[in-house]
């Protein structure tokens, strides 16, 4: 374990914006005879104890894969109960976030949400607005075609209004202002638990060079220690954003 909000003079370079994956509630919960809903619950521990883990360390963006767009697949009961939980969970945590300088942001299609969620998140995020420790990012009903797609549109709309054609580096430019995600740095770390190895329609176009770091352990038992270690990880990659580490790089090494 690194310690890292107890060691300050740690060398080590802190990701500005995590994303994680919020995987294998399920399999928690079968591994120990309990219904998926008890792993469920379980999660939404692990949520409140890396929220407050990840302020500390220094992350100053934090998004939770929290609820996709193809999650509606599963059973009826499963959706009400995980429904549940959020209504509980922002209805419980809005305040406590606030006292902790986090601010919380939703992305996703919230139409397919009750109204009284809808409502929840609304007030959530105009009383965090202001909070600076923190961002929390939750992407509920969110997947990232859809969002590529809106993007896409609403761009076409925007030279539609403009009666031209945008060039390709206006397109380039303008393009991430119409994500969901605009205004939020690019992920530089994302972490998916239970040791599935894919991104899973999270983040597509924000993760175009971000550093993946998959771990065995499942969300409910996810832990400081295991963030310290994928940060640890990720200290060991070399971001060259496809170019060359320095000047005296053989041209004809890969630039990948």
């Amino acid at each position: 374990m690194l310690g890292l909000t107890d060691n300050k003079d740690t060398n080590l370079n802190i990701p500005t914006h995590v994303a994680i994956i919020m995987d294998g509630n399920g399999r928690w919960a079968n591994a120990r005879g309990l219904p998926r809903t008890v792993g469920h619950h379980r999660g939404t521990e692990a949520v409140k104890r890396i929220v407050e883990s990840a302020a500390k360390t220094g992350i100053k963006y934090l998004t939770l894969f929290g609820f996709s767009s193809e999650n509606w697949s599963r059973p009826e009961s499963e959706i009400k109960e995980l429904m549940r939980l959020l209504r509980t969970y922002l209805r419980s945590e809005t305040a406590d976030l606030h006292k902790s300088g986090v601010r919380l942001r939703v992305i996703g299609d919230r139409t397919a949400f009750d109204q009284d969620i809808v409502d929840l998140i609304d007030n959530a995020e105009r009383l965090t607005a202001d909070n600076r420790k923190i961002t929390l990012v939750m992407a509920l009903n969110y997947g990232g075609r859809n969002d590529i797609l809106h993007a896409a549109t609403a761009l076409a709309d925007y030279a539609a209004r403009e009666k031209r054609k945008l060039s390709q580096e206006e397109v380039e430019a303008l393009f991430p202002q119409f994500l969901m995600t605009a205004g939020i740095p690019d992920p530089d770390l994302m972490i998916r638990t239970s040791g599935e190895q894919r991104i899973s329609n999270f983040l597509l176009w924000p993760c175009a060079y971000t550093e993946f770091v998959f771990t065995d352990t499942l969300w409910p038992d996810f832990d400081k220690a295991d963030l310290d270690k994928a940060i640890a990880e990720y200290n060991n990659r070399d971001r060259r954003y496809g170019g060359v580490k320095n000047s005296t790089t053989n041209n004809n090494n890969s630039s990948q």
